[in-house]
C-alpha cells in the first residue's frame, strides 16, 4: 500500500479528497443538528436536537439542555467550551467524596482545616474548636457554597491532595474530558477548567446519589454556632430554588449548585421535574450584566426543555461521544451520558456509519479507472 502511495500521489489525493467530501456531505445522522465546536473555539452556534423548535437565545457563553432521565442533550450552545466553572464545580468535589464518610460522623474543627481556604472565599462559618457533624458541613457546602466547609471536608477525607485526585479521577471516568481541577471549591485557580457539557454529566451523576440529591434541594437548615450549642439559621444561595432577590422560585426544581467568581461570572446547574420528567440545565458566564440573568436565563432554558423538546426525544435516539477532545472512553457505567456529536462525526449513527463505508468503497472503486486515466495522460505526454 506504502508502495502504492508513493508511486500514485495524485490517485491518492483525490481518493482523500473524495473521502473528506463525503464525510461533510453525510455528516452525523442521529447527534445534535450542527457540528460541536472543539474546546477552544467559540463559534456561538447554537444547536437543536432533530424535531425541536429553535431554542430561546439567552446571551450565555455556554450552556446545554438535557433530559436527565435518557441523558440526551437537547439543545446546546458551545457545550465544550472550557471556562472557569466557579462553585459549580462543587459537584464534582460532592460526588468524589460523598460516598467517603458517614453523614452522622462528627468532627471538631481545627485551624488547620482552614488555613488554606482563599481570602475572598465565600464562607459558612466553620469555627476552631465547634463540632459539626459531615451532614452539617455538606449543608455547609451546599446551601452556603461554603469554601470552609469544603477544606473541613477535605481534611476528613484524607487530605486536599487525596480530595484533588478523587476529583480528577471521577471526572475522568465519567468522560468529562473538558475538565482539570485545580482547587476543591472551584476558586479561580490557573490552569482550572471545565464545561456545560462536563457539569451536566456531574450533576446527572450526583442526582442518582440520594445524599447529593438531598443536599442540593435543601432551602434552608441550620448550622452551629461558634463556641456552643446554639446554631444559626443558612439559606440556599440558588435563587431559583427558594425564591429571593427578585427571582420567583421555579416549581418543580431540586437543585443543583449556582457559582460566582470573578473570572467566571455567573454560573449554574439547575434541574427541575415535571410530569415524571426531569430537565437539567447548565449555564456558564451570561454576558447581560443584570442581577438575575443567570436565572431567568435558566427559567427560559427549563421552560424550553419541558414545553418545546418533544417527548419522543427522551427515548435515546440522541446517543453520542463524549467532547472532542477527549483522550479516553467514557466509563461503561455511564452509557446514557449527555450527548452532542463532534466535528469529526463520532456522534454519528449506524446509519451514518453504513453511509461513510459505503461511501469510502465506491472511492476505492474508482482507484482503477483513475490509474487509467493518469496512465493515458502520461502516454500522451510522452509523444
Amino acid at each position: 500500500m506504502a508502495r502504492f502511495v508513493g508511486f500514485y500521489p495524485c490517485i491518492t489525493k483525490s481518493v482523500v479528497a473524495s473521502l473528506a467530501g463525503a464525510a461533510i456531505a453525510v455528516g452525523p445522522v442521529g447527534g445534535v443538528a450542527a457540528a460541536v465546536p472543539r474546546s477552544d473555539g467559540v463559534s456561538g452556534q447554537v444547536q437543536n436536537a432533530p424535531g425541536t423548535p429553535d431554542a430561546p437565545e439567552v446571551s450565555a457563553l455556554s450552556w446545554t439542555v438535557a433530559d436527565v432521565g435518557s441523558g440526551n442533550l437537547l439543545a446546546a450552545k458551545e457545550p465544550h467550551l472550557r471556562l472557569a466553572p466557579a462553585s459549580t464545580l462543587k459537584t464534582l468535589f460532592a460526588l468524589a467524596l460523598l460516598p467517603q464518610l458517614p453523614a452522622t460522623t462528627e468532627h471538631t474543627a481545627v485551624t488547620a482545616d482552614i488555613d488554606d481556604v482563599a481570602p475572598g472565599s465565600s464562607l459558612v462559618g466553620v469555627h476552631e474548636g465547634t463540632s459539626y457533624t459531615v451532614g452539617d458541613l455538606w449543608r455547609g457546602v451546599f446551601l452556603s457554597s461554603g469554601n470552609d466547609a469544603v477544606h473541613t471536608l477535605a481534611r476528613l477525607n484524607g487530605g486536599p491532595d487525596l480530595a484533588l485526585a478523587r476529583m480528577q479521577a471521577t471526572a475522568d471516568r465519567l468522560g468529562a474530558h473538558d475538565t482539570a481541577v485545580r482547587s476543591l471549591d472551584g476558586f479561580d485557580t490557573p490552569g482550572q477548567y471545565s464545561s456545560a457539557y462536563d457539569l451536566s454529566l456531574f450533576a446527572r451523576a450526583g442526582l442518582r446519589n440520594a445524599d447529593f440529591r438531598r443536599y442540593c434541594g435543601t432551602k434552608s437548615a441550620q448550622f452551629p454556632a461558634a463556641g456552643g450549642p446554639n446554631s444559626f439559621g443558612i439559606q440556599n444561595t440558588n435563587r431559583l430554588l427558594v425564591g429571593s432577590h427578585g427571582v420567583e422560585p421555579y416549581p418543580g426544581l431540586i437543585g443543583v449548585k449556582n457559582g460566582y467568581t470573578s473570572e467566571a461570572g455567573n454560573t449554574l446547574v439547575a434541574a427541575a421535574t415535571r410530569h415524571n420528567r426531569t430537565i437539567l440545565i447548565t449555564i456558564m458566564n451570561p454576558q447581560d450584566t443584570s442581577a438575575n440573568a443567570v436565572y431567568e436565563e435558566s427559567r427560559e432554558l427549563l421552560d424550553w426543555g419541558f414545553d418545546a423538546a418533544p417527548q419522543a426525544l427522551t427515548a435515546g435516539q440522541l446517543r453520542g461521544s463524549a467532547s472532542p477532545s477527549a483522550t479516553g472512553r467514557p466509563d461503561s457505567a455511564h452509557h446514557g451520558a449527555v450527548a452532542a456529536a463532534s466535528t469529526s462525526g463520532k456522534a454519528s449513527s449506524g446509519l451514518s456509519r453504513h453511509l461513510e463505508a459505503a461511501v469510502a468503497l465506491l472511492s476505492l472503486a474508482s482507484v482503477p479507472f483513475l490509474i487509467r486515466a493518469v496512465r493515458r495522460r502520461r502516454n500522451r505526454s510522452t509523444r
